[in-house]
């Protein structure tokens, strides 16, 4: 359970800023996908920082990769960064 997860976003201009922190489970990988869809619409780029996960479960790898169903449009929005970005970087095809 994600109870310890938690998501932080800010916008400027028309870039969103989610910093992640916490434990990423499954629970997780849905809350930040269905986070993401929610704000797609509204930035030109999200930049997702991973800096703050402390423990990347790999059934929350798993869930966020095989419930990561972006547009390929979309999917280029959004950049990964921090310590994390490679292993929760979404590595099935859009």
């Amino acid at each position: 359970m994600a109870s310890n997860f938690r998501i932080n976003s800010r916008k400027k201009k028309e870039t969103l800023y989610m910093k992640l922190s916490g434990d990423f489970d499954g629970t997780a990988a849905l809350e930040l996908i269905y986070a993401l869809k929610e704000k797609i619409g509204v930035a030109d780029k999200i930049f997702i920082d991973t800096n703050g996960l402390k423990t990347l479960l790999p059934f929350g790898r798993a869930v966020f990769n095989n419930n990561f169903d972006f547009s390929t449009a979309a999917f280029k929005k959004m950049i990964f960064t921090g310590d994390h970005r490679n292993q929760i970087y979404p590595h099935k095809t859009v």
